[in-house]
């Protein structure tokens, strides 16, 4: 067997444990697939109960052939599945707990690389997590969003249409029969949400990053497409080992540069920055919030897609793909950043061309001319928060308020819709203990509902304020992921109903108009502390105990910096 294989640590030789670990693999599969042959783990993450991911056991097919095609072995893995809408409290709780198994069995079994699939919101970024941490050959396969669904002739953009046709029913525009009645056109197809949410954001900006076959990400999961690419990045896998090409050998701050130019490009979700922030974190690269505002917010806005516009995700395939937006922002990558394949990002987009400028905004006529992440800091958020301009309201970005403060989500949504809440269409909307240890796992409520008797004003947006995430499908003027957490100690958890906010998204403030001898001599009230989280064992415990703040990805702090693909000690 070829002896620099990583395989060849299990299988070569002759004595009692070479000869256990081949035998037990000997059940149909000839002996040639000891004999050097590339060991490819195929990382899958299909699961009944995460519904965006169900398909990808006929996309492993798929990579399986290409494999063997390319003389290596593929080897299906199931891994921890986070199914985005089915588990309770958080997906992002698990986000972390999904990375470290998937590490942990990659590190421990007899393999030389890895395909990895992935598509429901956390399950790439947990791949590439554990991917970068483990340091073997690894490619990304997205799942691919949905086809269109309608409902009354329109198109209903997955979440996006969730929220909106949700608050129609509590305006009174919509009934109740009719919103249900919606529910079986949302999902026309399999594949993950149609919307630039979550997960199409974070395939392409694995694309983005050079973690996936050029040209692949957003092709839509029932297009046959998908399977053609599948195969060969089976190919591609067994190439990768051949050449030694593993996550540190091409992820550089290049390849997030060019990723968070992608992400304001696209209008992507909020979410991806703690992702690429704990990616990054997991690779050793110096990456900070402030890059992302740094890069990011003067880049256009390009794609006009749900939430941020109106069109939806199988749109941008037709309207010219991934690469027709990166395109026109060519001048703003860097060139340096390389690709899964060897080659520069950037060589791939020669070819590339808009169909349809509705969808794909040319550069000289930007749906919004600088549309990329804001990052604000003050008296409020002294470690940071941020704002996607792109989806708020282009009148709320400089405000300010009286404040109104839910002191959990369980307290919100007690008193909401509470007639006599005072409240109005004016006040800034504050909800805290939704960090990552407070509630424990950062929950998307970040774009909170509006109370009903504003909803029946015609009120659709009012600045909202949370240690919180929100869905990469939500809209509105959401300042979120605001650091330090109230649970952490955070100003955010001495606010108190009254005070009066600033924000000024321009000039990248928030501030609480409380003096500061007044704010230091407050302490949390008790219902505040009364919501945060106290777990007393297991993964939740762990989580509280280590996890990060948002700034720093969410990741826990003993998972941070690449350890290397070392073998595990032999078995006895």
């Amino acid at each position: 067997m070829d002896s620099s294989l990583r395989s060849s640590e299990w299988y070569s030789g002759e004595d009692r444990n070479a000869y256990i670990h081949r035998a037990w693999m000997r059940r149909g599969v000839p002996g040639s697939a000891f004999e050097g042959r590339p060991q490819i783990a195929i990382a899958n993450t299909a699961s009944d109960l995460t519904p965006c991911n169900a398909h990808l056991t006929e996309v492993a097919q798929s990579v399986k052939n290409g494999i063997y095609e390319a003389g290596g072995i593929p080897l299906e893995l199931p891994v921890v599945s986070l199914g985005e809408t089915q588990v309770r409290p958080t997906a992002m709780l698990w986000r972390n707990m999904a990375a470290m198994a998937t590490e942990e069995m990659l590190r421990a079994n007899p393999i030389d690389g890895v395909v990895l699939l992935g598509g429901c919101d956390k399950t790439i970024p947990s791949l590439l997590m554990a991917a970068a941490s483990v340091d073997l050959p690894a490619v990304v396969v997205p799942g691919g969003p949905m086809l269109t669904g309608t409902f009354r002739g329109e198109a209903l953009g997955c979440g996006t249409d969730v929220w909106r046709l949700s608050e129609e029913v509590r305006a009174g525009a919509l009934s109740q029969e009719q919103f249900v009645k919606s529910e079986s056109s949302m999902i026309r197809s399999r594949g993950h949400c149609n919307t630039m949410g979550t997960a199409s954001t974070m395939a392409l900006v694995a694309e983005a990053l050079g973690t996936v076959l050029p040209g692949l990400a957003g092709t839509p999961a029932p297009d046959s497409r998908l399977l053609e690419a599948a195969h060969e990045t089976g190919r591609l896998a067994v190439q990768l080992v051949a050449e030694e090409r593993r996550p540190s050998t091409f992820l550089t701050k290049a390849s997030f540069h060019n990723a968070i130019v992608a992400l304001a490009a696209i209008g992507g979700s909020t979410n991806a920055v703690v992702h690429l922030l704990a990616i990054a974190g997991r690779l050793g690269i110096d990456l900070t919030v402030d890059d992302f505002d740094r890069i990011g917010a003067e880049v256009p806005l390009l794609v006009n897609l749900q939430p941020a516009g109106r069109y939806l995700m199988d749109d941008l395939q037709r309207a010219g793909g991934f690469h027709a937006v990166l395109r026109e922002v060519r001048d703003l990558l860097d060139p340096s950043a390389l690709t899964i394949t060897g080659k520069p990002l950037v060589d791939y987009l020669d070819d590339a061309r808009i169909w349809d400028p509705e969808v794909i905004a040319p550069r000289e006529k930007p749906l919004q001319p600088a549309a990329g992440i804001s990052v604000l800091r003050g008296s409020l958020a002294p470690g940071g928060a941020i704002i996607k301009p792109s989806a708020a309201s282009p009148h709320l970005l400089s405000h300010r308020g009286r404040a109104v403060v839910f002191d959990s989500i369980e307290d919100f949504h007690a008193r909401i819709d509470d007639p006599d809440l005072d409240i109005d269409a004016h006040s800034v909307m504050v909800l805290r203990g939704c960090g990552p240890k407070g509630y424990p796992g950062m929950p998307e409520v970040s774009n909170m509902p509006l109370p009903k008797k504003l909803l029946e004003q015609g009120i659709r947006d009012m600045v909202r304020i949370c240690d919180g995430r929100m869905s990469g499908t939500a809209y509105g003027t959401v300042v979120l992921h605001v650091t330090p957490e109230a649970a952490a100690g955070g100003p955010l958890s001495l606010v108190q109903t009254g005070d009066w906010i600033s924000m000024d998204v321009p000039a990248r403030r928030l501030d609480l108009e409380v003096p500061a001898e007044e704010l230091a001599a407050r302490v949390p009230n008790a219902a505040t502390v009364k919501g945060y989280a106290n777990p007393g064992r297991g993964w939740e415990k762990l989580y509280v105990d280590h996890v990060l703040q948002a700034d720093r990805g969410a990741d826990l702090d003993f998972l941070v910096g690449s350890s290397g693909s070392q073998v595990s000690r032999e078995s006895h």
